[in-house]
């Protein structure tokens, strides 16, 4: 009986499930082509942009909010700098040392470092590259100007 009741459990669930599942399938039409870049840019067709010897950009941003796919070279370092934005770093893969207010953290795959306004900081690189993504609020002018400079400016999610 035992095994009965066990099989009836599994069914229920099963059914619960896919009902689920199907009443949350969307229900709004996909957007026609020609509007689908008033909202997307695929990562790979903004241009690098670069930040520092070694260390490569790709920079999106919007009003108030900058991201930056960032990609360091070993043996890199970013002098110890400020800046009026926010930031907010994800670590994806390699690992380095972020120097914040005089002091090393070693950062590594899957940390996130929160970083105040005008906080003094910044970043050792050994023998790995690191990759990161990197949130800033609001933009940063310096890093559009760097854009600009380098003939890669332009490519931003359109309002």
């Amino acid at each position: 009986m035992k095994k009965d009741t066990l099989l009836i459990v599994a069914a229920l669930v099963f059914l619960f499930v896919n009902c689920a599942v199907y009443s949350v399938q969307a229900k709004e039409p996909y957007a026609p082509a020609e509007e689908y870049s008033k909202y997307i840019v695929n990562k790979s067709c903004v241009p690098w942009t670069e930040l520092v010897p070694g260390a490569n950009s790709r920079l999106v941003w919007a009003d108030r909010i900058m991201v930056s796919f960032i990609t360091m070279s070993p043996w890199t370092s970013f002098p110890r700098h400020t800046h009026e934005a926010e930031q907010i770093m994800i670590v994806v893969d390699g690992y380095m040392d972020e120097m914040i207010e005089g002091k090393l953290y070693r950062i590594k795959k899957g940390d996130i470092i929160r970083l105040p306004s005008n906080t003094p900081h910044g970043g050792y690189l050994y023998d790995v590259p690191c990759v990161a993504i990197d949130i800033f609020a609001p933009v940063r002018p310096d890093y559009v100007e760097k854009t600009k400079s380098q003939g890669s400016y332009g490519v931003v999610i359109p309002k």
